[in-house]
């Protein structure tokens, strides 16, 4: 069967980072053709890698204009990398010129808009999906598994955090007002409260505290806790899912969860993107392998695991560093390809990612008012 032909919109630090990594080691998939606005230069040769598409794809076709790249006929899979603020303008096109489409997260600005694509999606009958990669990290492919295994009993406390200390990328967040897409919880916020939302489902209610840590008095937030509460079965549950820019830690939280028959507790980030930007190729065996030392603590009641738990006389209960899981983002679009084809359901759906545009506004919603909010 040929392979799909993709056209990326967008050559910036996403496209080069998280998307084309693990799209040419794919041999269903064709890098085929880009949307970036920038003229070719006359000297393809000698240009730095990385900085025009010409350069880096001569075989793949160049295009300036939207209009131009959404006639293509032959293109099969349009990737959406370009600002948040034109993903559901583009992906709308995309759909109604008959392309499967994948759009960057946080996926649309509003849930109004990821509805009126969701729409569209099932009108055409093409696939629409967001790139919903950190579903695909060593941590929560790890923490999915120990939930699925019944390691932690009843879960009543669950914290999700992203920490960035002090990074220079939130100087851009630069407008004193809210510019509609930006900040924290549409950025790593995104990830994390879809994780959230995959593990737990939809709340019951929101509350949420948002703030400006950078040096600038803005109404962009950098740093956030969203609070979800729970109903029914779930009514003694509390999930709180974290991201500050101030956090001088050698180590930075990831997971935290509490249990009637145990808990586990893990530090340190997930390593992929960390190691496509060292130069590693995504096919190389040791790629999204974790090292030990960064492996999550697990404690539980009863013996979980005689392999990598040992009996605490202090605690009287089992511990031992619980393995992680290998992270591995080359998943993501074999998963796409199997949905397009017809081989598998899509794994991350459009409406997975609309209740994460909503679960931002209710939290936005919650900050503004200074309550708690219900889910809506």
């Amino acid at each position: 069967m040929a392979p799909i032909n993709v056209g990326l919109m967008g050559y910036g630090f996403s496209t080069k980072c998280f998307h084309l990594p693990f799209i040419e080691p794919n041999q269903d998939l064709n890098v085929y053709a880009f949307l970036q606005r920038a003229r070719a230069p006359v000297d393809t040769i000698n240009m730095e890698a990385g900085v025009h598409v010409t350069a880096d794809y001569p075989h793949a076709k160049h295009y300036r204009t939207a209009e131009t790249f959404f006639a293509d006929p032959a293109i099969e899979l349009v990737i959406i990398c370009t600002n948040v603020e034109t993903h559901a303008e583009f992906a709308e096109q995309a759909l109604l010129a008959g392309k499967h489409v994948v759009v960057e997260k946080p996926f649309t600005v509003t849930s109004t808009e990821a509805d009126h694509l969701i729409a569209i999606a099932k009108k055409t009958g093409k696939v629409l999906t967001c790139f919903q990669n950190r579903r695909y990290d060593g941590d929560y492919l790890t923490f999915s598994h120990l939930i699925s295994k019944k390691a932690f009993g009843k879960i009543t406390e669950c914290e999700i955090h992203y920490d960035a200390d002090s990074p220079e990328w939130v100087s851009k967040w630069d407008s004193p007002g809210l510019i509609p897409g930006e900040g924290m919880l549409y950025g790593l916020g995104s990830h994390s409260l879809d994780q959230a939302l995959q593990l737990f489902g939809r709340p019951k209610s929101v509350t949420a505290f948002l703030r400006t840590l950078r040096s600038i008095e803005s109404e962009t937030d950098d740093t956030f806790t969203v609070i979800l509460q729970y109903d029914g079965d779930q009514k003694d549950l509390l999930v709180t899912v974290k991201t500050t820019i101030v956090s001088p830690m050698e180590r930075q939280m990831k997971l935290f969860v509490r249990g009637t028959e145990g808990s586990f507790l893990k530090f340190d980030e997930d390593l992929q993107a960390d190691q496509v930007m060292a130069g590693m190729l995504s096919t190389e065996s040791s790629f999204g392998v974790e090292d030990p030392a960064s492996y999550g603590l697990l404690s539980t009641v009863k013996e979980f695991d005689g392999k990598t738990q040992t009996f605490d006389k202090r605690s009287k209960k089992y511990v031992g560093k619980w393995p992680t899981t290998s992270g591995r983002y080359l998943s993501y679009y074999e998963d796409v390809v199997a949905a397009i084809r017809g081989n598998a359901e899509l794994r991350i759906k459009p409406e997975q990612a609309r209740d994460v545009i909503r679960l931002i506004e209710l939290a936005r919603e919650s900050h503004n008012k200074g309550v708690s909010v219900p889910w809506s």
